[in-house]
């Protein structure tokens, strides 16, 4: 028997991670239509609120659809990664998970880093210890924000589309 015959754990783990991938154009066309969803749940939620002014929707709905396009991907790939191998349920329930959570994450970084470039102009110079502190008390302010206002934007579109799309996944997996 040569050494080759059994797959290392290293080996199996590495075509593990491989074939979690998802296909460029599923993951394109996936990230399109997952960022339209996510943008189109903000906008609904803030012209029905009458929220602020039509730019500010505007640039809300397509920081929500960017934070969707992004999150897709990375969400998809791990609900991938968790799933493979496994039963449906398991399937479905890594996709709703995984893609929640890498939808919020992209999304609530994006906020962060916009929130951030906003309030830059009053701290303190770069990388000295006050700004590091501005920096990152800011970013958590912001996550906080997001979690406590921002999330709200998700219902009902957001929570539909995740359903859809965690069936979705769940009977592709078959």
């Amino acid at each position: 028997m040569t050494p080759f015959a059994q797959p290392t754990g290293r080996n199996r783990a590495l075509t593990r991670l491989h074939r979690s991938l998802p296909t460029p154009r599923v993951a394109l066309v996936g990230a399109l239509l997952w960022a339209a969803a996510m943008g189109a749940s903000a906008l609904v939620n803030l012209w029905s609120d009458a929220w602020e002014t039509p730019e500010k929707i505007r640039f809300v709905s397509l920081l929500y659809a960017a934070g969707g396009a992004l999150g897709f991907p990375a969400g998809l790939y791990l609900a991938r990664l968790v799933s493979l191998g496994r039963q449906w349920e398991v399937a479905l329930a890594a996709a709703f998970v995984c893609l929640l959570a890498a939808t919020l994450a992209f999304t609530g970084g994006l906020f962060a880093l916009q929130y951030r470039s906003y309030y830059a102009e009053w701290h303190a110079p770069a990388f000295t210890p006050t700004w590091g502190f501005q920096l990152v008390f800011t970013t958590l302010t912001a996550l906080y924000q997001f979690v406590v206002l921002g999330i709200r934007l998700y219902f009902p579109l957001g929570f539909a589309a995740l359903a859809v799309a965690s069936v979705w996944f769940a009977r592709q997996q078959r």
